[in-house]
Parts: structure tokens; sequence; C-alpha cells
């Protein structure tokens, strides 16, 4: 039986990582492997320096997605990986990957996961997080000056010229594949408990499993 696969997608701020923070701690213990979108960007080490930062990071072209379905199949077969790691002040993957093991639960998280299409046939629960733009835009700004040592205009610069194009043309449209959307991101407590009972009853606990396969 191939693991479950629940993709988490929505607008940059709009509370993924909440959201599936709160999954996983919810879930059986170590049942569950994470996997988000950042860190399979494409490798811009090719590049000057300050010409990569001037790249369109929220175009689905940005992101590795063939290494990524890839990765996600592994995980749903039984297999590890070696997960990329990506430095997003150089804009650049390190030598150093991070192995992961597959486990009853893979939870695929990022702005685009539902954009793509060979992402989305293997996932078995799509969620949609809406927020509304102001509270993203606030987020993704707090983020990125914090996180990844940006100046408020060069994050307001992005905002404008790709993050909110780029939500329009690609995030907004993939809501339509969602199975579940959830409005007001890690704010909303009943559409997350209901989503974590619907993932607990498809994901045995291991006391439960052990007891299916142990001898008679």
């Amino acid at each position: 039986m191939p693991n479950l696969v629940v993709g988490i997608c929505g607008g940059t701020g709009s509370g993924k990582t909440t959201i599936t923070n709160r999954l996983a701690a919810d879930l059986p213990q170590h049942s569950v492997v994470l996997l988000q979108q950042d860190h399979y960007y494409k490798d811009l080490s090719d590049l000057p320096l300050d010409a990569r930062s001037g790249r369109n990071f929220d175009h689905p072209d940005a992101i590795d997605s063939a290494l990524m379905a890839e990765h996600v199949r592994a995980l749903r077969s039984g297999e590890g990986i070696d997960r990329p790691v990506y430095d997003f002040l150089r804009h650049c993957r390190v030598p150093e990957t991070f192995h992961l093991e597959p486990k009853r639960a893979v939870i695929v998280e990022g702005i685009l996961v539902l954009e793509n299409q060979a992402l989305r046939e293997m996932m078995d629960i799509k969620i949609f997080v809406d927020t509304d733009a102001d509270l993203r835009f606030i987020r993704r700004l707090s983020r990125d000056i914090r996180d990844r040592g940006r100046t408020l205009e060069s994050v307001v610069e992005q905002y404008l010229s790709s993050v909110r194009p780029m939500h329009t043309q690609f995030i907004e449209p993939s809501k339509r594949y969602a199975d579940v959307i959830l409005p007001e991101g890690g704010y909303n407590e009943v559409g997350i408990d209901l989503v974590i009972q619907k993932i607990k009853s498809l994901v045995p606990s291991e006391a439960h499993t052990a007891r299916k396969i142990a001898p008679n």
C-alpha cells in the first residue's frame, strides 16, 4: 500500500507552514515526513551573485519540479531520498543534502504544488490555504527581512513585480484542484481539526499497524 500524500498549497504568507506543523504534531508519532517546495529552487550558482536576486522565484520555472516529483514518488513508494538544501541568501544549493526516510504520511508543501500536474496526481488529499492578500504580504515582508536578510524596498519591489502577478496567474487558479479550501490559514481551528481527523483515519498508529502485521 503506497504512503499517503497530502499536498498543502497557498500563496506566500498564507499559513501553509503553520498548518503543516499542526498536522505533523497531531498525527501519530514518527508517521510523517515533510517535503517543502522551498528546498527545490533551481541552483543559480552559474550566475553572478547580483544577477541571481533578479530572477522570478514565484514562477513555476524557478522550481526543479521534476526532481521534487521524483522524490515524492520515491517516498510514496517507501524509498528514502536525499533532499537538496537551498541557500536563500546566495540563491543556490549547498553541496550537502538532507536524507529523509519514508513515513506513512508525506506532506508536500509549497506555493506551486497544486499548479504542477505530476505532483497533483500523486496526492491523496489536496489542501489550499486561502488568506487575504494584505495579511500574506505583511507576513512575507516580516519573514524576508527577519530570515532572509532582505530590505523593505527590495521586498516591496519583488512583491509588485513578480509575487503578486505570479499569484494571480498560477497560484490562485490552482485552488480549483483542491479537495479542501481552508480560509484564514492557521487561524481556522475548525477546518484544521477536520483535516487532521480525516488524515488520522487514513494513517494508522504504529501500534495498530503492528497488530495488523503481527504473526498469529
